[in-house]
């Protein structure tokens, strides 16, 4: 099952997520519908928030990237209850970032380019892993959705006031992607 992508103003998208009971029911099958839902959308990361569950669930895919980045060649993984639990702050990286909840929107983050996650996978077996690189950029920006938070409360207020247009317009549903989303109902 595709799920339409919660645009940008979505209440669920500012909820801190709840960790998932590990009898949550149909676990397995909600973990591929959001890897179909990814790959429909033509993303590398989707957070159940995205999907409107305020659930600690996120789905990877780097396998697309293999090409330019052979290390990431067959990376497709579900992550249930990811909590980073420390930064390493001694080395941080700017680049740009999109997001399917923000169509039309890129801009330039800095992060950390090393993090301590741990979470359980798809068999639900627990790992506290050091994750770096782009892999650890991708997972601060999905772990960011199960905290209520988008890589636009990430960039200066500078740059927040130039997208202030872009982002009204998406409040508005005046934009254009390729996959289903789901706007905010309008106001009479």
């Amino acid at each position: 099952m595709i799920y339409p992508i919660y645009t940008y103003g979505q209440p669920v998208l500012r909820k801190v997520a709840e960790d998932i009971p590990v009898d949550y029911p149909d676990l397995q099958q909600l973990i591929a519908d959001m890897f179909e839902t990814l790959t429909e959308s033509e993303g590398i990361g989707l957070a159940a928030p995205q999907i409107g569950k305020a659930i600690r669930l996120v789905v990877i895919d780097l396998d697309v990237l293999a090409d330019d980045m052979p290390e990431y060649k067959d990376f497709r993984r579900p992550f249930i209850n990811p909590h980073i639990v420390e930064y390493d702050d001694t080395e941080t990286d700017s680049q740009e970032e999109g997001c399917l909840s923000l169509p039309a929107i890129h801009e330039k983050v800095t992060r950390p380019t090393r993090i301590r996650v741990q979470w359980l996978d798809g068999d639900l077996q627990p790992h506290d892993e050091w994750i770096d690189g782009f892999l650890a950029r991708v997972m601060q920006h999905e772990f960011d959705h199960l905290d209520g938070k988008m890589f636009i409360d990430r960039i200066s207020p500078l740059r927040k006031q130039l997208i202030k247009n872009k982002l009204k317009a998406l409040l508005q549903g005046r934009f254009r992607c390729g996959y289903k989303t789901k706007l905010l109902p309008k106001r009479g």
